[in-house]
């Protein structure tokens, strides 16, 4: 077939999606497809062949691209530009030359559910959830009312929309120590764990150099989990335990930061436990072929959900593939499970 693989874009997250790009990409091409990597940002100018620029397995040619491990700002602000686009011209008919797109977007618009609906209504085939799904699953804040709703548990939380900063209400109704995080990033990007009233103001700030609207939720200690969801049928939970802090954007694509035990050290009756809340998150959300749930334990094995993953990331420290991996499932079966899912 003929792919497209879609990385990067105006997101925070724009180095991990171009990470997990480049090996979706390598991947597919592996797999025997002829497939083209491209920024959804990047114009495609009127004088350059594409054609030529999509790679066989013949090809001599790979994809790569390292994870710089520090947090980037917004290059831009979607919602605030006038007279810009998100996507660069011409990339919307290269997506409608080819068979699929397989998203290897996360973040902003990759992962709001806007991309999704444009496809929809232009006949383009692509990977992931759809537009409704993405957007649920988004928006942390509409994820927990719909989890509430469902009497799935999840962290207490109260959500601060664009300038308010009532950090009385939050002493009131949250507590010390909790966690800030603005509401539609992931990779822990933006995310503080705040212990007094200075450090929550200075968090708050600086998650809104991401987004205006911030959660702030009561933080559990415990232990921490991963479960993946492919074809609607759940792959073994994953333990994540960073030798220091919390998991952060460092700890998450920094090697050796991070222990991720797969299968989880954990009782039969916790891991079904953790599996069954895990694909009802998915369902609830209405996902796609594939997500990824992740989740916390109390020291009483009580589960709270922190969120859904609608595109997880595919880079070398990625939980996903090592869950596959566990069941038997290598990086370029599941890439292509993924795509198959898409026709």
């Amino acid at each position: 077939m003929k792919i497209v693989v879609l990385a990067g874009g105006y997101s925070p997250e724009r180095e991990v999606s171009l990470c997990s790009g480049s090996l979706i990409a390598n991947a597919l091409i592996e797999n025997g497809h002829r497939v083209i990597l491209w920024d959804l940002s990047k114009d495609i100018e009127d004088e350059m062949s594409m054609e030529d620029l999509f790679l066989s397995k013949e090809s001599s040619k790979r994809y790569h691209h390292e994870i710089q491990t520090k947090e980037t700002i917004f290059l831009t602000n979607e919602s605030s530009t006038q007279n810009f686009s998100m996507i660069g011209k011409g990339v919307l008919s290269l997506c409608q030359s080819v068979d699929v797109v397989f998203m290897a977007l996360h973040g902003s618009i990759g992962e709001n559910g806007k991309l999704q609906a444009v496809f929809d209504l232009m006949g383009i085939r692509y990977t992931g959830s759809g537009y409704l799904g993405s957007i649920l699953a988004m928006d942390k804040g509409v994820t927990k009312q719909l989890l509430t709703q469902e009497g799935i548990k999840t962290p207490k939380w109260i959500s601060l929309k664009e300038s308010d900063t009532n950090v009385d209400k939050v002493e009131e109704l949250i507590g010390y120590p909790c966690v800030v995080k603005p509401a539609s990033c992931g990779s822990s990007i933006g995310v503080k764990i705040v212990k007094n009233q200075g450090a929550l103001i200075q968090a708050l700030t600086e998650a809104r150099h991401y987004e205006e609207h911030v959660i702030i939720e009561e933080m559990i200690v415990g232990r921490e989990f991963s479960v993946g969801i492919l074809d609607s049928k759940t792959l073994p939970a994953i333990e994540i335990i960073p030798q220091s802090g919390f998991y952060d954007y460092k700890n998450k694509y920094e090697a050796g930061l991070t222990s991720e035990i797969c299968p989880a050290n954990i009782s039969k009756e916790l891991e079904e436990k953790l599996e069954e809340i895990a694909l009802n998150v998915h369902k609830t959300l209405q996902l796609g072929y594939y997500s990824r749930v992740d989740l916390m334990t109390n020291y009483k094995d009580e589960v709270f959900v922190l969120e859904a993953n609608t595109l997880p990331g595919m880079t070398p420290t990625s939980l996903l593939p090592q869950e596959a991996k566990v069941v038997g499932i290598n990086y370029e079966e599941l890439c292509e499970r993924i795509l198959l899912s898409a026709l």
